[in-house]
């Protein structure tokens, strides 16, 4: 049997899932290895620091070229930043030689090596585009501060996963970037590999062919794995011909396949690969007859080798499959649904993010003026006012001192998180409704529960008559939410148009407020009631859809919840209109709804 037979039997092999993950990782290092710039990398999940330490200190010793080279290693803080990660002025050095020393950031120093982001999953968006930017160009460009510079950035990135389930993980911009994800929560060996052996497969990797039949196999297992895109594909690829180069085989064999399948895009799956059915045989073959038995066999030795099994017959996608399945987590699947069915979740997630001088999570500098409150950022400023001071030594500036011109002016810039205020439009009218009350009652006080720590605000506008009434202003107490709710009436006319205008007006004061606001109405939208209060359907369905058509382009993210008994074509139309989710909710309690709104507030903020 083959290396990559040996390996993928041992990582399929349910039994002893502790030398499966041992295996697993010591493949993925050997193919990170072997083809560093066609994988990218690595993603390790929940894997112990000093695991990762010895992890990443066995990677650069593969990648070297020679027992005796060394490639680079750089560590990626959290909260690093622009200069650091992509290179800028060297302060101290243009201060003390009067002239523009540039210095080199992490990325670039760690060309030909390994970079590794720990806590990937906290990495800021700056951060991720960066390394976004070296895996695909393999290079670092800065444009700013007098510098222009083009730096070769050839890095293998090691991102460590370690989210929990309910938390955000690692950015997908990211982690499709990097070839091989690798679950090491319990990993406690350290896989040993040969170099050597290693380093004759990346030489040999150009001569290894991939047959059409074995790139129709990946890309059909692809799609039967829910894994979108290309760039999967393109992964699980180079993963057989560096499995391939690694067996020293000039073609890549059907275990290969099976393989860079089982450790690309097993952990990518969204839905579970369906096996083929299995035919069953008419009838059972006969048995062949005993061989007799010649006097040279009688007298052969007990432990004689056995005839080596049949090769196997099952079409290339068949085996693919089967390796694939096994390979996939029990609980992967699970997990996905789980989230998929929760909506959208970010934890700690409270707002959108504005822009402030005073306050909030540092987010670098610009220019400005320090006068109004703003506060100067003096190594910034004088990092603005370096390049300059040979010119203005010799504009007269005596020398060995700074001269600080208002350009140079920096300011601290701040990012302030605001709450998120959801706004309950509720149809209150007729009879129908009471019992919709009762749910939205519920909701309101469910997500009121979780306002303190999300900072979110809930406010209620129920309309019914010829009217729409705030009757609860956007708060987060819980209290005097429960006594307006427990008094709120029902009965009347339905004036949607009415409502509409009345909570967009609400949406839009939360917004200059500084929150992001979300609609959510809950109507079976049989609009009765025109704009101006008069009597009629035809009328009171114009007005609405003109309402929900003003909605739509102030981006205002919305909920429409159709209460009706079953689904209704025009509160369909008016839920379009307004470019708002719609669900038909029939039949529902306060539990249901409220996860339907947390989800869109989340994806809101």
């Amino acid at each position: 049997m083959s290396t990559a037979a040996v390996t993928s039997a041992a990582i399929a092999s349910p039994e002893r899932a502790d030398d499966a993950a041992v295996v697993r990782l010591a493949v993925a290092l050997q193919l990170v290895a072997i083809d560093p710039r066609g994988l990218g990398g690595l993603v390790l999940r929940g894997a112990d620091a000093r695991v990762v330490q010895r992890l990443v200190a066995q990677l650069g010793v593969l990648m070297a070229d020679d027992d005796a080279d060394e490639v680079p290693v750089r560590r990626v803080p959290l909260g690093v930043s622009d200069d650091r990660l992509l290179g800028g002025i060297d302060l101290a050095a243009t201060l003390s030689a009067g002239r523009l020393v540039r210095e080199r950031g992490v990325l670039a120093a760690a060309d030909g090596g390994v970079v590794v982001l720990p806590s990937a999953e906290r990495a800021t968006a700056g951060v991720i585009s960066a390394v976004i930017g070296a895996l695909d160009a393999g290079e670092v460009i800065v444009e700013r501060d007098g510098i222009a510079s083009r730096d070769a950035a050839r890095v293998v990135v090691v991102a460590c996963d370690d989210h929990h389930d309910d938390e955000p993980a690692i950015a997908a911009s990211i982690a499709d970037r990097l070839g091989i994800h690798v679950n090491a929560e319990r990993l406690a060996t350290i896989p040993e590999v040969d170099a050597a052996a290693v380093r004759r497969a990346r030489a040999a990797l150009h001569r290894v062919d991939v047959p059409d039949d074995v790139l129709e196999a990946i890309c059909a297992m692809a799609e039967a794995c829910g894994v979108a895109g290309t760039r999967a594909t393109l992964l699980c690829t180079r993963a057989a011909r560096a499995c391939a180069a690694l067996g020293a085989r000039d073609v890549v064999s059907a275990d290969d396949v099976s393989l860079a399948c089982a450790i690309v895009l097993a952990p990518r799956a969204t839905r579970l690969p369906a096996l083929p059915p299995e035919d069953a045989p008419s009838e059972a073959p006969p048995e062949p007859p005993p061989p007799a038995e010649s006097s040279a066999d009688a007298h052969a030795p007990e432990d004689a080798a056995t005839p080596p099994p049949p090769p196997d017959d099952r079409p290339l996608e068949d085996i693919v499959r089967e390796a694939t399945v096994a390979a996939i987590p029990p609980d992967l699947l699970a997990a996905l649904l789980a989230r998929a069915g929760a909506g959208p979740r970010q934890q700690g997630r409270v707002g959108d993010e504005s822009t402030s001088l005073l306050r909030g999570r540092p987010r670098g500098a610009r220019r400005g003026d320090p006068r109004g409150g703003a506060r100067l950022h003096v190594i910034e400023t004088l990092r603005a006012a370096a390049p300059w001071q040979r010119v203005r030594t010799r504009e007269g500036v005596a020398r060995g001192r700074v001269a600080i011109r208002r350009d140079d002016f920096r300011v601290r810039r701040f990012i302030e998180r605001t709450g998120t205020t959801v706004l309950f439009v509720v149809d209150a009218s007729g009879s129908s409704a009471i019992a919709r009350l009762g749910e939205a009652k519920g909701a309101i006080e469910l997500l009121l529960t979780e306002s303190y720590a999300r900072r979110d605000r809930v406010s209620l506008l129920a309309f019914r008559g010829t009217t729409c009434e705030e009757l609860l202003p956007p708060t987060r107490a819980l209290a005097r939410a429960r006594r307006v709710l427990a008094a709120l009436p029902g009965g009347g006319g339905t004036p949607l148009a009415i409502a509409i205008d009345r909570a967009v007006a609400g949406a839009l004061a939360a917004r200059r407020a500084g929150t992001a606001p979300v609609l959510v109405f809950l109507t079976d939208a049989r609009a009765n009631i025109a704009r101006d209060g008069s009597p009629g359907r035809p009328q009171a369905q114009l007005d609405a859809l003109s309402s929900a058509a003003a909605l739509r382009p102030l981006g205002i993210s919305t909920l429409f919840i159709d209460t009706s008994p079953r689904p209704d074509a025009f509160a369909q139309r008016v839920a379009e209109a307004m470019g708002a989710r719609y669900v038909p909710l029939p039949s529902a309690d306060a539990r249901a709804m409220a996860a339907l709104v947390r989800g869109v507030a989340d994806a809101a903020g």
